[in-house]
């Protein structure tokens, strides 16, 4: 019989974010509407719904409360 040791299992880590949905999210965070946001940004607001949307798809977050949460943990 042999013993085979196992790794145990570790979380993968989440996928990295563009600069640009990082800056999204950092206004998002900072309690700015998706308007504010596009206009500091100089985007429309229907791409700043698409960062963020991604964001919501990589880091399978449902809320903005959670997205605030994430910025503040990565420093945003």
């Amino acid at each position: 019989m042999s013993l085979t040791l196992a790794t145990p299992h570790t979380p993968t880590a989440a996928p990295a974010l563009a600069p640009r949905e990082q800056e999204a999210l950092r206004h998002i965070a900072a309690g700015r509407t998706y308007l504010q946001t596009a206009r500091h940004m100089g985007l429309s607001k229907h791409t700043v719904d698409a960062y963020l949307r991604r964001i919501r798809a990589k880091l399978g977050i449902n809320s903005t409360a959670e997205m605030t949460r994430l910025a503040i943990s990565l420093g945003l």
